[in-house]
């Protein structure tokens, strides 16, 4: 840094988002403050399904305006939405559909990729930098399908990678079994996706990132935010529920779905809701699998992790506070049994996570329109751990005044 003293920065959220920027804002030279109200990792970034998915696809648009009545009807479905949140969800799912407008559309596909086809850089550098290299996998993932129908469904997808240049391979018959022999005869059609990888345990991911930022002499502070102000003499302060408060020069919010708050606080709500993520852990499988799948009509994937295989998928709109549902998961296993017949349920944990969800699918990583100081990263979804590393990078620019090499305007705050 330019001046003696360092730049001091809070770094609000120790998820997989928080702790990349916290590490990355620390490796350059600032002096990090990370603060949760939880051990880092604790939140959605321990239960995410460990898959660096490159290829961004739009949440909305016309191919799902289709499947949203049945999907609604269905309880069991891949996306439900609870009949008492529903009102509240009501202006969510207006942006949501506006969103998948054929003129927005593209420019949210483009926005999406131009951090998505950074991703893969991003993050080798990031686990070269934290000594972990070894927690991506070099396997890729397969997108597969029951019958032709299934696939013709997913065309728009296949399309997409097209346009955008993503390699992948369309199998069938044995040569999906080729690539994983576990799958189920019936598995009629696949897709090849050699370059969305898995990380090994997500979970540690978070942990490893949380430790080298501490080790690298940034410090990490258990307690919940209320609110930030700035004073007139130019720092920031954060201040804490309980009455204790932390100054530093600027702010970083990357606490998920709980910005939402903060950033109503400072003058600039945002539409960020809670897309409730389920998964089951099973730790004795009974099977080996090489590569993550993932199942596009039944909404769902599987991967290895975390010392077993993890089956999980699904959204459920029913906001922060009412009791998880774990019917949902357990429908997951049933679909998971069906593609790979040999897949034992035992030793099992559930879990279920909020995702920070936005109408149109792009995060918010931005600097505040309000408040001079305070950066965002929330929002990213289903893809907070594929962009972590991308976004601790864009963040660390902005804060230190140096030109994102991506266009940030489609990831502005004041944007909706």
């Amino acid at each position: 840094m330019a001046n003696e003293r360092k730049q001091t920065v809070a770094v609000v959220g120790a998820g997989v988002i928080g702790a990349s920027i916290a590490f990355e804002l620390q490796r350059r030279g600032f002096q990090v403050t990370l603060i949760d109200k939880g051990e880092p990792g604790r939140g959605a970034s321990y239960g995410n399904m460990a898959s660096i998915a490159l290829d961004f696809a739009p949440g909305s648009g016309p191919a799902t305006w289709k499947k949203i009545p049945g999907w609604l009807m269905d309880p069991q479905g891949p996306v439900w939405v609870r009949p008492s949140y529903a009102p509240k969800m009501l202006p969510w799912l207006l942006r949501f559909i506006a969103a998948g407008r054929p003129s927005r559309l593209r420019e949210i596909e483009d926005a999406g990729m131009s951090l998505t086809r950074q991703a893969p850089g991003d993050f080798r550098t990031m686990l070269s930098a934290i000594g972990a290299p070894e927690l991506m996998t070099e396997e890729g993932c397969l997108a597969i399908y029951e019958t032709e129908a299934e696939f013709a469904a997913d065309r728009d997808h296949i399309e997409m990678m097209q346009r955008y240049g993503f390699d992948f391979e369309v199998l069938n018959g044995g040569a999906i079994r080729h690539y994983e022999a576990e799958l189920s005869p019936s598995i009629a059609m696949a897709v090849l996706l050699p370059d969305n990888k898995s990380i090994r345990d997500p979970y540690q991911l978070v942990v490893k990132l949380a430790d080298a930022a501490q080790a690298a002499g940034a410090r990490f502070v258990p307690g919940t935010v209320r609110n930030i102000e700035r004073r007139p003499a130019g720092d920031a302060v954060v201040l804490l529920e309980g009455g204790g408060s932390i100054e530093v020069d600027s702010v970083v919010l990357a606490a998920g779905v709980h910005t939402r708050d903060l950033a109503a606080k400072l003058g600039e709500p945002i539409p960020l809701e809670t897309e409730r993520g389920y998964h089951t852990q099973i730790m004795k499988p009974g099977i080996s699998m090489r590569y993550s799948i993932i199942w596009p009509h039944r909404a769902f994937m599987v991967t290895p992790t975390a010392g077993g295989i993890r089956v999980g998928g699904n959204v459920e709109l029913a906001g922060l506070d009412a009791l998880p549902d774990f019917r949902r998961p357990r429908v997951l296993v049933r679909h998971a049994q069906r593609a790979l017949p040999g897949l034992k349920i035992e030793e099992t944990t559930e879990w279920m996570g909020h995702r920070p969800a936005l109408p149109d699918t792009i995060p918010i990583i931005s600097p505040s329109s309000k408040m001079p100081g305070v950066w965002y990263a929330t929002g990213h979804g289903h893809l907070g751990l594929t962009l972590s590393a991308t976004t601790a990078r864009l963040i660390a620019d902005m804060v230190m005044g140096v030109k994102p090499t991506v266009d940030i305007i489609p990831f502005r705050i004041n944007r909706y």
